[in-house]
């Protein structure tokens, strides 16, 4: 048997397995995901120390940041 015969073999494992790690890890990490919750729930609490009156407005904003953090985490939820 040759010496490098079994080499090819577990390099294409070692390698095969070390990118499905990678590929499941960018699934499961979502830095962009992750950075757009934390960017919203920053929102959500500037709105919710900004002057009440502001007709409404700031009302809406609360509840339409409110729904988008709900589906960010769908999303990251749907991702993993």
């Amino acid at each position: 048997m040759k010496k490098g015969f079994l080499r090819k073999p577990i390099f294409a494992v070692a390698l095969g397995s070390t990118l499905a790690f990678a590929a499941g890890y960018a699934l499961a990490a979502q830095p962009h995901m992750q950075a757009a919750l934390k960017a919203l729930r920053n929102a959500n609490a500037d709105l919710q120390e900004a002057i009440p009156d502001k007709a409404g407005h700031r009302v809406k904003a609360m509840q339409l940041v409110t729904d988008a953090i709900a589906e960010v985490q769908a999303g990251i939820a749907a991702g993993q």
